[in-house]
Protein backbone atom coordinates (compact mmCIF):
# COMPACT_ATOMS: atom_id res chain seq x y z
CA UNK A 1 0.00 0.00 0.00
CA UNK A 2 1.74 3.26 -0.58
CA UNK A 3 0.88 6.40 1.27
CA UNK A 4 -0.05 9.76 -0.07
CA UNK A 5 3.23 11.52 1.02
CA UNK A 6 5.37 9.19 -0.80
CA UNK A 7 3.20 9.04 -3.74
CA UNK A 8 2.74 12.35 -4.27
CA UNK A 9 6.59 13.31 -3.38
CA UNK A 10 7.86 10.21 -6.28
CA UNK A 11 5.78 12.38 -9.10
CA UNK A 12 7.31 16.03 -7.79
CA UNK A 13 10.86 13.92 -8.02
CA UNK A 14 9.83 13.02 -11.76
CA UNK A 15 8.25 16.52 -12.62
CA UNK A 16 12.12 17.84 -11.26
CA UNK A 17 13.64 15.63 -13.88
CA UNK A 18 11.15 16.52 -16.45
CA UNK A 19 11.98 20.93 -16.10
CA UNK A 20 15.21 20.09 -16.53
CA UNK A 21 15.14 17.79 -19.00
CA UNK A 22 12.93 20.41 -20.86
CA UNK A 23 15.03 23.28 -19.96
CA UNK A 24 18.12 21.72 -21.86
CA UNK A 25 16.61 21.15 -25.15
CA UNK A 26 16.09 23.84 -27.58
CA UNK A 27 13.93 24.62 -30.61
CA UNK A 28 10.55 22.81 -31.42
CA UNK A 29 12.74 19.67 -30.94
CA UNK A 30 11.61 15.84 -30.48
CA UNK A 31 13.28 15.97 -27.41
CA UNK A 32 11.57 19.35 -25.96
CA UNK A 33 8.05 18.09 -27.40
CA UNK A 34 8.87 14.55 -25.79
CA UNK A 35 9.44 16.03 -22.28
CA UNK A 36 7.11 18.70 -22.44
CA UNK A 37 4.08 16.17 -23.74
CA UNK A 38 5.08 13.96 -21.02
CA UNK A 39 5.15 17.05 -18.21
CA UNK A 40 2.12 18.32 -19.09
CA UNK A 41 0.19 15.16 -19.05
CA UNK A 42 1.33 13.87 -15.91
CA UNK A 43 0.70 17.42 -13.65
CA UNK A 44 -2.43 17.88 -15.20
CA UNK A 45 -3.75 13.98 -13.96
CA UNK A 46 -1.61 14.77 -10.49
CA UNK A 47 -2.91 17.99 -9.77
CA UNK A 48 -6.58 16.37 -10.32
CA UNK A 49 -5.75 13.43 -8.34
CA UNK A 50 -4.27 15.37 -5.63
CA UNK A 51 -7.09 17.54 -5.25
CA UNK A 52 -10.04 14.59 -5.15
CA UNK A 53 -7.04 12.90 -2.21
CA UNK A 54 -5.31 14.85 -0.62
CA UNK A 55 -6.58 17.97 -0.26
CA UNK A 56 -10.09 16.85 -0.10
CA UNK A 57 -8.89 15.43 3.40
CA UNK A 58 -7.30 17.86 4.28
CA UNK A 59 -10.19 20.60 3.50
CA UNK A 60 -12.19 18.43 6.44
CA UNK A 61 -9.68 19.99 8.67
CA UNK A 62 -10.57 23.76 10.14
CA UNK A 63 -6.49 24.62 9.70
CA UNK A 64 -6.08 22.91 6.22
CA UNK A 65 -9.29 24.63 4.41
CA UNK A 66 -6.60 27.88 3.82
CA UNK A 67 -3.88 25.28 2.98
CA UNK A 68 -5.89 23.84 0.04
CA UNK A 69 -7.57 26.75 -1.10
CA UNK A 70 -4.15 28.19 -1.66
CA UNK A 71 -2.64 24.93 -3.23
CA UNK A 72 -5.73 24.44 -5.32
CA UNK A 73 -5.44 28.44 -6.66
CA UNK A 74 -2.19 27.54 -7.55
CA UNK A 75 -2.81 24.74 -9.41
CA UNK A 76 -5.01 26.87 -11.21
CA UNK A 77 -2.46 29.06 -11.66
CA UNK A 78 0.03 26.94 -13.50
CA UNK A 79 -2.62 25.57 -15.46
CA UNK A 80 -3.10 28.47 -16.99
CA UNK A 81 0.79 28.75 -17.66
CA UNK A 82 0.63 25.64 -19.32
CA UNK A 83 -1.72 26.03 -21.53
CA UNK A 84 -0.30 29.27 -22.48
CA UNK A 85 2.96 26.96 -23.11
CA UNK A 86 0.19 24.56 -25.18
CA UNK A 87 -0.30 27.35 -27.80
CA UNK A 88 3.17 28.98 -27.94
CA UNK A 89 5.48 28.26 -30.90
CA UNK A 90 8.09 26.25 -28.67
CA UNK A 91 10.66 27.26 -31.13
CA UNK A 92 9.95 31.02 -29.95
CA UNK A 93 12.11 32.31 -27.45
CA UNK A 94 9.41 33.49 -25.71
CA UNK A 95 8.35 30.02 -24.99
CA UNK A 96 11.45 29.15 -22.89
CA UNK A 97 10.87 32.62 -20.92
CA UNK A 98 7.15 31.63 -19.84
CA UNK A 99 8.36 28.05 -19.18
CA UNK A 100 11.25 29.19 -16.49
CA UNK A 101 8.63 31.39 -15.19
CA UNK A 102 6.42 27.90 -14.79
CA UNK A 103 9.15 26.34 -13.51
CA UNK A 104 10.06 28.66 -11.08
CA UNK A 105 6.35 28.69 -9.74
CA UNK A 106 5.75 25.44 -10.38
CA UNK A 107 8.77 24.21 -7.70
CA UNK A 108 7.96 27.02 -5.16
CA UNK A 109 4.48 24.72 -5.54
CA UNK A 110 5.90 21.64 -4.85
CA UNK A 111 8.53 22.57 -2.27
CA UNK A 112 6.03 24.32 -0.33
CA UNK A 113 3.51 21.35 -0.50
CA UNK A 114 6.76 18.84 0.74
CA UNK A 115 7.60 21.76 3.48
CA UNK A 116 4.96 23.04 5.19
CA UNK A 117 1.68 21.24 4.28
CA UNK A 118 2.81 17.90 4.32
CA UNK A 119 4.33 18.44 8.16
CA UNK A 120 1.69 20.46 8.99
CA UNK A 121 -0.77 17.48 7.46
CA UNK A 122 1.32 14.88 9.39
CA UNK A 123 0.87 16.57 12.90
CA UNK A 124 -3.23 17.00 12.61
CA UNK A 125 -4.47 14.03 10.61
CA UNK A 126 -3.59 10.18 12.35
CA UNK A 127 -2.09 7.98 9.76
CA UNK A 128 -5.04 5.55 10.13
CA UNK A 129 -7.38 8.54 8.25
CA UNK A 130 -5.03 8.46 5.17
CA UNK A 131 -4.71 4.61 4.68
CA UNK A 132 -4.98 3.97 1.38
CA UNK A 133 -5.23 7.45 0.21
CA UNK A 134 -1.88 7.08 -1.98
CA UNK A 135 -3.36 3.87 -3.67
CA UNK A 136 -6.57 6.02 -4.11
CA UNK A 137 -4.29 8.83 -5.52
CA UNK A 138 -2.55 6.60 -8.07
CA UNK A 139 -5.96 5.37 -9.50
CA UNK A 140 -7.28 8.65 -9.57
CA UNK A 141 -4.33 9.80 -11.59
CA UNK A 142 -4.62 7.13 -13.72
CA UNK A 143 -8.12 8.46 -14.45
CA UNK A 144 -7.66 11.80 -14.56
CA UNK A 145 -4.59 10.96 -17.49
CA UNK A 146 -7.70 9.57 -19.75
CA UNK A 147 -10.00 12.96 -18.97
CA UNK A 148 -7.50 15.87 -20.18
CA UNK A 149 -8.19 16.17 -23.68
CA UNK A 150 -12.00 16.07 -22.67
CA UNK A 151 -11.51 18.71 -19.98
CA UNK A 152 -8.99 21.01 -22.32
CA UNK A 153 -11.93 20.53 -24.88
CA UNK A 154 -14.83 21.97 -22.08
CA UNK A 155 -12.65 25.02 -20.79
CA UNK A 156 -12.15 25.81 -24.24
CA UNK A 157 -15.83 26.05 -24.89
CA UNK A 158 -16.11 27.90 -21.43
Amino acid sequence: MTDIYSAIKADHDNHRKLLDRIEHTSGDSNDRRDAWDEFYRDVKSHAAAEEETFYSKLISKTWGQDAARHSVHEHQQLDDIMEELNEMDMSLGGWLQKFKKLRHDYEHHIDEEEDEVFSRAREVIDESDLNGYGDRFEARKAEEVKLIAKKREDSLED
